[in-house]
């Protein structure tokens, strides 16, 4: 979710109901920390709590160090990921391509473990490919050395994104795990998560893209899961009002050349999926002034009041 759960948008989802967001992913070679984009994604202490920072490597030195340095930034939770399927990361050895080094998975999470006082996390996927699904054994080696929550997405490094998440692999994780382990892949309504929970017996689920232009959906599963009902959609006016907020967060946290390109695609996963939203993307992409910005949402949604009832 590099590029996405940016603090802008962290924070909407904890608004929204998520009860843990986590950071972009951030490189472990700490001397490329002094770009923008890195300065950008790294956790600061007046982040609202609990405030996780996930960090790729491949190097046990350099993760364990790079962790130290997150923690004095203000992070509360480091989270490993050794779950990312991008070419880019794999080809360096990081993310779902150490599933393949189960001795150097091992020296990575003893050394991150030890290194600080917060609690770390790892986020895996099943195995590198079908004929290798190895998370069980990734789940007792990750306990061995004292993580403290398991996130297993149901692919493999192999297949990326494509066909469907597979969850038998979660459930066995999860029956095996003394620790919390949260289920992720392909869970995009709240009926999905509690069938998701009560399959594989996890302690958490895990949403990504599917909060890519519906962030209410934290609140929904809360509901759902609480209540066994869907609550009442958003009014109009909610919908604009959170839009407009997060919207006017990217501005602040980019600036303005940053925050107009980085809110045209947020807003392209708002409006995706409604009555002339295309059309609307469109437009919205040749603005050029962040105030302009603003008031297109606005008209559009005036002018479109039953657009989110027509999409549902």
């Amino acid at each position: 979710m590099a590029g996405v759960t940016d603090l802008p948008f962290r924070q909407l989802c904890r608004q929204l109901g998520a009860g843990l967001t986590v950071s972009e992913m951030i490189t472990s070679d700490t001397r490329l920390w002094k770009s923008r984009k890195s300065q950008q994604r790294l956790i600061h202490k007046d982040e609202p709590s609990p405030r996780s920072v996930q960090i790729a490597g491949s190097i046990p030195e350099m993760m364990a160090d790079a962790a130290q340095q997150n923690v004095e930034l203000g992070a509360e939770i480091i989270d490993i990921n050794m779950g990312c399927p991008a070419k880019k990361v794999c080809k360096r050895a990081a993310g779902s391509a150490l599933l393949q080094d189960e001795t150097l998975v091992a020296e990575i999470l003893t050394a991150v473990v030890s290194a600080v006082n917060v609690p770390v996390t790892l986020k895996i996927r099943t195995g590198w490919d079908e004929q290798n699904r190895n998370a069980l054994n990734i789940a007792r080696i990750a306990e061995d050395a004292g993580i403290q929550a398991l996130a297993v997405h149901g692919r493999t490094r192999a297949c990326r994104f494509k066909g469907q998440a597979e969850y038998d692999t979660i459930a066995a994780v999860a029956q095996q795990a003394s620790i919390p382990v949260f289920a992720n892949g392909d869970i995009q309504t709240p009926q999905q998560a509690k069938q998701v929970l009560e399959y594989t017996g996890a302690a958490a689920v895990m949403i990504g893209r599917a909060a890519q232009g519906n962030p209410w959906l934290f609140n929904q599963i809360n509901h759902y899961l609480a209540h066994g009902t869907i609550p009442a959609k958003p009014t109009n006016n909610e919908l604009i009002t959170v839009i407009r907020q997060h919207i006017e967060a990217i501005h602040k946290h980019y600036g303005e050349y940053l925050g107009l390109r980085i809110a045209r695609k947020h807003v392209g996963w708002y409006v995706s999926s409604l009555p002339n939203g295309e059309a609307f993307r469109k437009y919205f992409n040749q603005l050029e002034d962040p105030c302009k910005q603003i008031q297109s949402l606005q008209h559009f949604f005036a002018a479109d009041n039953n657009n989110w009832d027509q999409a549902a």
